[in-house]
């Protein structure tokens, strides 16, 4: 069993379906062109463990298609996304429980 995500025309993540085995032929052709054909989608493995395109895929992702890795929607409009595919606050998160404050650009303590 494997994992499919379905992309739309701006390579966003519309739907994650589990499917047939990555090494099985379907009609022929491999899982993500028969799926792509079938949907009308495209139609790319991912998977739990991250080894394939980053990271697992989800309904929002969006798909880089340079890089061939699914990348997470922005957790806040402040975050830039760095070399690494990965979203980075403006300021570094201190050590300890803290919760981003977009409104104030912020780093706020989480008491417990």
């Amino acid at each position: 069993m494997a994992h499919y995500a379905f992309i739309n025309k701006d390579n966003v993540v519309v739907e994650v379906i589990t499917g047939v085995d990555e090494t099985e032929l379907i009609d022929g052709q491999t899982p993500e062109d028969w799926y792509s054909q079938f949907r009308g989608l495209r139609c790319l493995r991912t998977s739990y463990n991250n080894k394939i395109r980053k990271q697992y895929a989800g309904i929002g992702y969006t798909y880089d298609t340079t890089a061939d890795v699914f990348v997470a929607p922005a957790p806040f409009p402040s975050w830039s996304l760095d070399d690494n595919h990965d979203w980075q606050p403006p300021i570094p998160k201190p050590d300890g429980l803290h919760d981003w404050d977009e409104t104030q650009q912020i780093w706020v303590e989480v008491k417990l």
